[in-house]
């Protein structure tokens, strides 16, 4: 999954605004590689997903809630 960081830039670490991949999830944070090229977890709050693996949307289906 591709997600955009959406908070504050901090140096060495996030920049707001770019595109990071999720390696994996664990305790529903994202673990991604991080500019200083290392990877961390980070909470899901301060990302905005921009692509999801085709695996997630058939396991995680989009409900249609009507209007």
């Amino acid at each position: 999954m591709k997600v955009r960081y959406i908070g504050k830039t901090e140096l060495l670490m996030l920049t707001n605004g770019k595109i990071y991949e999720v390696i994996s999830t664990e305790k529903e944070w994202y673990r991604v590689l991080d500019d200083s090229g290392e990877d961390y977890l980070y909470p899901p709050e301060q990302f905005e997903i921009v692509e999801e693996h085709e695996t997630e949307k058939e396991v995680f289906p989009k409900q249609n809630m009507g209007v």
